[in-house]
C-alpha cells in the first residue's frame, strides 16, 4: 500500500473545482496497475437509458456527416448515427428508411438498385449513370413486382445478362433478359448471416438475394462486398446495434418548433429508435415542453436532450424525462460559439460536472464536440461520459453525405461545415440557434473541406482498440469501472501545459 504522502496527482474533483475551465488537451491521466490484457476491456456502454452500444461512439447530426449511409455504417460497427434535419421531412424520413432496411449482414449491399419488372434497360442504364458507373457496367439489379424492396422478388439482372446484347437493346424490358427468381439461389433473411454466407459459398454465385417469409426481396449479399469487408477492412470490435426487431438502430435530430412535431411523427413511422433535440443551448422552455410532448405521445422513443454544459442546465432536462444528455457548447473544431457569443465551457470540465449529476439520476452523457483523436475519446469516457459524438472525425469518409472533388493540390476532399455556419443556416439550421426569425444571421461556425479518410469501417476499429489500450493503461476493465475510479478518487490526473 502506497504511503498517502507519496500519492501522485489529483482527483478530478480537485482539478475541476478551482475556477478554471479545461479542454481535453489540458488534462493527462496517470497510469494505473495492469493485471489484464487490452482485449479484456469491454466498451459496452449506455447511449441512453434504453439503448446499449458495444462501441461508445456516435456520429453527429450534421449535414456533411450523417445521412442514411453513415447511420447504417455506424450501427454495423457497434455505434450509432444521428441523421441531420437540414432537409425536408421526406428526405430525412427516406434516410431513416434506407438505414433501417439495410440487412446487418457482412457483404449486404446498402441501397441495392431495385427496379420493377416493367422497367426497360434504358431505365437501368440511367440509374447506373446516377451511381457513377460507366456505360454497360451494371451492379446487381434486383427486379421486384413493385420496383421496391419488400416486394416479391421477380429476378436479377447483372452485366453478364446484357453485355452481349446488340443495338437497340435499350428498349427491351428487364423481364426479357433477367435471370428469373426460380433460377436463383436465395437465402432466407430469418436464417441469419451464416446461412447467407454458406449459400454464397456453396453456389459459387456472385450474389445471393435475401428474401422474407413470403418471398419478398429484402436485400442482397454480394461476393465482392463480402470479400472487401472481410479482407479490406479490419474486423469490427463491436457487434451491430440492433433493436428488438433485429433492425439497425437509427437516430435523428429534430428541432423544438411546432412543425418538428410533424417531422417527428414521420420519423417514428419509419421506426426511429432515438431522437436528439438539437440546440446549441438546450436549457430552454422550448426543449422542456418538447420533451414533455414526446414522452406523452411516444413513450417508447428515447429522447436525448441538450446541448448543456452545466449541472444547473442538465437538472431541468433530467426533471422532465430526458433519457440522455448531450454535453458541449462551442467545443467543436468548426464551431465558434464561444468566440462569437462568449458563452460555453471547456469540454473536459463540462463533461465531468454534467456526468456527475447524470450518474446520480441514471442518465447517460454524450460528450459532443472537441474529439480530434482516440485519446480524446478515452479522456471523455474517463471523465464520466458514456459515449462520445464525433463530427470532424467522420467528415470526409466514404459514408458521409456529399461527393468528393479534387482540390487545387490534387487531393480528394469533401465539404465539411458547422451547423452554425452561414452556408448551413441558409438551408435551415438556424433553428438550432433559435435564430430563424432574425433578419441578421450571426454565424457560430465555419465551412471548409476535409481530405478523403476512406471508410468508417477502417476508422472505428482503430479508435476502439486505442481506447481499450488507454483503459488498460489507467487500470479500468470497462466504462463502469472507469466511472467508479473517477468518483472514488483512484483515477489520478494533472493539468499540463500546451507544450
Amino acid at each position: 500500500m502506497t504511503d498517502e504522502a507519496y500519492v501522485d496527482g489529483y482527483t478530478a474533483l480537485k482539478i475541476f473545482t478551482k475556477g478554471f475551465t479545461y479542454t481535453y488537451d489540458d488534462i493527462i491521466f496517470h497510469p494505473g496497475h495492469i493485471d489484464f490484457a487490452a482485449h479484456d476491456v469491454s466498451l459496452d456502454t449506455k447511449l441512453t437509458k434504453g439503448i446499449t452500444l458495444s462501441v461508445p461512439v456516435v456520429s453527429s447530426p450534421m449535414d456533411t456527416v450523417t445521412g442514411g449511409k453513415m447511420a447504417a455504417a455506424m450501427a454495423l460497427q457497434g455505434g450509432m448515427g444521428f441523421i441531420h434535419y437540414n432537409n425536408t421531412v421526406e428526405e430525412q424520413a427516406a434516410a431513416v428508411r434506407e438505414a433501417k432496411r439495410h440487412v446487418p449482414f457482412c457483404g449486404s449491399a446498402f441501397e441495392p438498385l431495385v427496379v420493377g419488372k416493367d422497367a426497360t434497360l434504358a431505365d437501368v442504364e440511367q440509374a447506373c449513370e446516377g451511381l457513377g458507373l460507366p456505360a454497360g457496367q451494371y451492379p446487381t439489379v434486383l427486379v421486384t413486382e413493385s420496383g421496391d424492396l419488400g416486394s416479391a422478388l421477380v429476378g436479377v439482372v447483372t452485366t453478364s445478362d446484357v453485355d452481349l446484347l446488340g443495338a437497340g437493346a435499350e428498349s427491351r424490358k428487364v423481364a426479357d433478359v433477367m435471370s428469373p427468381a426460380s433460377a436463383l439461389v436465395t437465402s432466407a433473411r430469418a436464417a441469419g448471416e451464416d446461412a447467407a454466407r454458406a449459400a454464397l459459398e456453396s453456389s459459387k454465385k456472385g450474389r445471393v438475394p435475401l428474401v422474407g417469409e413470403s418471398g419478398e426481396c429484402l436485400g442482397v449479399v454480394e461476393r465482392k462486398l463480402l470479400k472487401d469487408q472481410l479482407f479490406r477492412y479490419p474486423a469490427a470490435l463491436g457487434k451491430p446495434t440492433v433493436n428488438a426487431k433485429g433492425e439497425l438502430c437509427v437516430g435523428c435530430a429534430v428541432g423544438t418548433r411546432e412543425n418538428d412535431k410533424v417531422r417527428l411523427a414521420a420519423l417514428v413511422a419509419e421506426g426511429l429508435d432515438a431522437v436528439i433535440l438539437d440546440s446549441s443551448q438546450g436549457d430552454s422552455v422550448y426543449q422542456v415542453e418538447m420533451i414533455k410532448w414526446i414522452k406523452q405521445n411516444y413513450p417508447d422513443l428515447q429522447v436525448i436532450a441538450g446541448n448543456v454544459v452545466t449541472s444547473r442546465q442538465a437538472e431541468r432536462l433530467i426533471g422532465v424525462g430526458a433519457d440522455a444528455l448531450r454535453v458541449g457548447m462551442g467545443s467543436g473544431s468548426i464551431c465558434t460559439t464561444q468566440e462569437v457569443c462568449a458563452v460555453g465551457r471547456g469540454q473536459a470540465t463540462a463533461v465531468f460536472h454534467v456526468s456527475r449529476l447524470g450518474a446520480k439520476h441514471g442518465v447517460p452523457v454524450i460528450a459532443d464536440g472537441g474529439i480530434q483523436n482516440s485519446g480524446h475519446i478515452t479522456k471523455a469516457l474517463a471523465l464520466g461520459a458514456s459515449t462520445v459524438m464525433c463530427g470532424s472525425m467522420f467528415a470526409g469518409t466514404e459514408e458521409a453525405p456529399g461527393h468528393y472533388h479534387i482540390a487545387e493540390d490534387g487531393t480528394r476532399v469533401k465539404l465539411y461545415r458547422g451547423m452554425g455556419s452561414l452556408d448551413a443556416m441558409k438551408k435551415g439550421s438556424s433553428t438550432r440557434y433559435l435564430g430563424e426569425s432574425q433578419k441578421i444571421q450571426i454565424a457560430q461556425g465555419v465551412s471548409g473541406t476535409v481530405r478523403d479518410k476512406g471508410s468508417v469501417r477502417n476508422l472505428i476499429p482503430f479508435f476502439a482498440q486505442a481506447v481499450k489500450q488507454g483503459f488498460q493503461d489507467f487500470g479500468a476493465k470497462n466504462v463502469k469501472e472507469a466511472h467508479a475510479m473517477l468518483e472514488d478518487g483512484r483515477m489520478r490526473m494533472e493539468t499540463r501545459s500546451g507544450a
